[in-house]
């Protein structure tokens, strides 16, 4: 099985400039917002604590994180709760624990039908009606897993979809996997979680890698509708992580529990990834791509069918030696072969240190920034080049 295809491109973007070579690096889903000082005092205020924590996360943790999903209209209880080393792992460890096939929308990210395999399940790819969740129609038995708002797309199910996904997983006796990793980076309301229409069987997950760029940190947290999965994800956690890195969970539990200064920082990244995405996204619209108008994150997923010919993966290296353009083909999100749609992630494009990934976050119009102007310029030309 090779490296993860997301984290294999953003290492030939970190070469390239390491090489002193252009790059526009639009391949990654990196965050582009410097961690908050509250968070890195926390952090630094638990660094002495160096015992092994409970397997299910520090008390603290989970009771920030059952707060969180309250106020956003889920009732949570902690013991509902198990923290891990990012939402990925617990995406993993939840899999492994609910068995049967794994049925994907098509595209979806990367990792989910790599995991299946690892598994041993079957990946079953349905066309997703909308981003993030497609409808199962022959299953029966697994996991249905959906992402709101979605990874590759940057667009968000609407409650409809999501009800009637819900209604065939009820039908088909399918655990619900709703990662959520995004869902606070959503710009408009009506954002609907299938654990509010299918409470019984829905795991959600989620963790602070995209709301507060802290994907280095490595802490997610999962929701769990019973006891009996809940424990068999904690014997899975139990033998894979032990528990998540005990100072993470310190600075996590004030993260969750969402005091009004990164409750701003949250709503001012959403603002400054938005005006980015939206401007990218229209780029790639006046040069003659296919593109749905983003909806959430710092995604879109242009058709680039109008514009280039040939295997994805040759347009992708194309793009990446010929003009330092870095960007994903759909192919590794499911896509068939012929397919000439590509994630465009635009998280890093809000500048290449904290001194300005902060600025962006401050200006009135980060647009008008000159390294943000500059790549979106810079975007343009490539995109006009034969």
């Amino acid at each position: 099985m090779p490296v993860s295809a997301t984290l294999a491109a953003h290492q030939v973007v970190e070469e390239r400039r390491r090489a002193g070579l252009p790059v526009l690096p639009m391949s990654f889903g990196q965050a582009g917002v410097p961690v908050h000082p509250l968070l890195l005092e926390a952090l630094a205020d638990a660094g002495a604590r160096n015992a092994y924590g409970p397997v299910a996360g520090d008390p603290a943790l989970r009771e920030a994180a059952a707060g969180y999903w309250t106020r956003r209209g889920l009732p949570t209880d902690p013991a509902q709760v198990i923290a891990g080393p990012g939402s990925k792992a617990l995406l993993y460890a939840s899999l492994l624990a609910v068995g049967g096939d794994v049925v994907l929308p098509r595209p979806s990210w990367v990792s989910y039908a790599q995991q299946a395999a690892l598994l041993g399940r079957r990946a079953l790819l349905l066309p997703a009606s909308e981003g993030g969740v497609a409808v199962p129609d022959r299953v029966a038995a697994g996991a249905l897993v959906m992402t709101l708002p979605d990874n590759p797309t940057g667009r968000l199910a609407s409650p409809e979809l999501v009800r009637a996904a819900c209604e065939a997983a009820r039908e088909r006796d399918l655990t619900i996997v709703s990662d959520e990793i995004y869902r606070d980076l959503v710009y408009e309301p009506g954002f609907v979680s299938p654990a509010e229409l299918a409470p019984e069987r829905t795991i959600v997950t989620t963790g602070l890698s995209k709301s507060l760029a802290l994907g280095g940190w490595r802490i997610g947290v999962a929701r769990f509708p019973s006891e009996a999965l809940l424990d068999r994800v904690l014997a899975v956690a139990s033998e894979l992580w032990s528990c998540p890195a005990v100072p993470v969970q310190a600075a996590a539990a004030l993260a969750f529990t969402e005091p009004e200064p990164l409750r701003s920082y949250v709503d001012e990244s959403r603002r400054l990834y938005a005006a980015v995405n939206l401007a990218v996204a229209d780029r790639f619209a006046a040069a003659g791509a296919v593109v749905e108008t983003p909806q959430a994150a710092f995604y879109s997923y242009p058709d680039l069918a109008p514009l280039v010919s040939g295997p994805a993966a040759d347009v992708a290296r194309r793009l990446l030696e010929q003009h330092g353009l870095a960007l994903l083909p759909g192919t590794e999100f499911g896509e068939p072969a012929e397919s000439l749609r590509f994630r465009v992630a635009t998280g890093q494009l809000t500048g290449t240190d904290d001194d300005q990934r902060r600025a962006a976050l401050e200006a009135g119009d980060p647009l008008a920034l000159p390294w943000i102007a500059g790549a979106l310029d810079r975007l343009t030309e490539i995109l006009a080049a034969p």
